[in-house]
């Protein structure tokens, strides 16, 4: 039986139904489901609660996963090291809560040379309401820039950072320190989807500086294509259920994670993520 795929958005995003994922998939139903994860960028599959085998299994079906080594000890799952733990614990009350993961427009793992392909999140305990993520299509966002906008960043290489603030390059023993802990890539400005051969805009927060470029010349341009890609014409709002899994492409979309939730409740999510081919270079250079 063909899957029944329904637009959530105008812009990206679709809910897909009339499959098991929790199960072995077969060829035409993967087929089915990777046309859909390409014409919509973001896939939502309710009410399948999976365990970590089987979201694992599933996610595998879309390429090599990242086991998560780089990541700290309270983020991973040792017996199951693809899985990565997204969770907000509660703060007691009185005391001011800091972010959520991902609180920024962001792509995932942009900060190494091989970034993700797609993420897929499961939602396994929620807040009563809010902490949502927010999608937006940087097809969209490409497509919407004028022809001199275009020329001008084609040739551009971004180098991602987690933060500019944790390296010390004083030294070449520590810069390589700095390096190794909070690694560094360069990614074209506009890049090429290896599936469906169109053009996205590829900047985010995450974006410190153009390479040849310094900070202050960079950060304008920065800021505009961000907020040019994430206007809410372009976004979809996911408001999670518990049991939700949504898959979305990294090489097309940014998303941010929500912190608009009572931050004495708990939010624990467990993603898994598939690795990009390779489209930057690992950047060691001057941070300006």
């Amino acid at each position: 039986m063909a899957i029944n795929v329904r637009k959530l958005g105008h812009a990206l995003g679709a809910e897909v139904s009339g499959v098991d994922i929790s199960r072995p998939i077969d060829d035409q139903t993967f087929s089915e489901i990777n046309r859909a994860f390409l014409e919509n960028c973001v896939l939502v599959f309710h009410d399948q609660p999976l365990t970590r085998e089987q979201h694992v299994a599933f996610s595998r079906r879309f390429g090599e996963l990242d086991n998560n080594l780089a990541r700290s000890a309270h983020m991973r799952v040792p017996e199951v090291p693809e899985i990565f733990l997204v969770t907000a614990e509660p703060v007691p009350p009185g005391q001011t809560p800091g972010g959520v993961i991902g609180d920024d427009w962001h792509t995932d793992n942009s900060h190494l040379p091989v970034a993700a392909a797609a993420s897929l999140l499961q939602a396994i305990e929620l807040p009563d309401v809010g902490g949502d993520t927010m999608f937006c299509n940087m097809y969209r966002a490409y497509d919407a820039l004028t022809d001199g906008m275009k020329k001008l960043i084609e040739p551009l290489q971004g180098v991602h950072m987690q933060s500019r603030a944790f390296h010390d390059l004083s030294t070449p023993e520590r810069a390589e320190e700095s390096w190794k802990r909070f690694p560094a890539a360069s990614h074209p400005a506009v890049r090429v989807h290896p599936e469906s051969g169109r053009k996205a805009l590829y900047i985010n927060r995450q974006v410190r500086f153009f390479v040849g470029m310094s900070h202050a010349e960079s950060r304008p341009l920065i800021d505009y294509l961000t907020d040019h890609a994430v206007r809410p014409p372009n976004v979809y709002r996911h408001v999670w259920k518990v049991g939700d899994l949504v898959m979305w492409d990294n090489r097309c979309t940014l998303h941010m994670s929500l912190g608009d939730f009572d931050r004495t409740k708990r939010r624990h999510m467990e993603r898994t993520t598939v690795h990009a081919d390779r489209s930057g270079y690992e950047y060691r250079g001057p941070i300006p």
